[in-house]
């Protein structure tokens, strides 16, 4: 049986997601996804130039998990250069501290993760959300 997939920690989320190569017709555009997570591997290793144990223990994956990211991430990109084909960034197994969010209707305060992706509260399922970065509206103490 496969182990489960651990999340990843991911502290920069782009700015953008979604890059298309000039000159082609939307009907003839390929995409490629790449995934959160693939991308802060690339920005840490490659912005950043940490080592790839640093790298792996900002992610709080293995150094082997951290590699196998950076050469999938790295293999999409080529690919999507030499192919002209688009890149989307979005989707895996991330969570971030960049931003918690805060249910209107439970009150209940949680960290962005892909599954949920700021669609709805993971405590009661409703999608009255927003994001509590700036202040907290719940009537509790809490570490946003």
């Amino acid at each position: 049986m496969a182990r489960p997939i651990k999340v990843r920690k991911v502290e920069a989320l782009p700015k953008q997601n979604y890059f298309v190569p000039m000159g082609k017709k939307k009907c003839e555009l390929e995409e490629l996804e790449l995934k959160v997570e693939e991308l802060e591997a690339m920005r840490l290793k490659d912005i950043e130039g940490l080592s790839q144990e640093e790298c792996a223990q900002q992610m709080e994956i293995s150094r082997q998990t951290f590699q196998n990211i950076l050469d999938l991430a790295r293999e999409k990109i080529a690919k999507a250069l030499v192919e002209g084909k688009a890149i989307r960034i979005g989707g895996g197994d991330y969570v971030t501290k960049q931003c918690r969010y805060y249910c209107k209707a439970c009150g209940s305060i949680y960290a962005i993760q892909y599954k949920l992706d700021k669609q709805q509260c993971p405590k009661c399922g409703s999608h009255e959300i927003e994001c509590g970065r700036k202040e907290c509206n719940c009537k509790r103490s809490c570490s946003i």
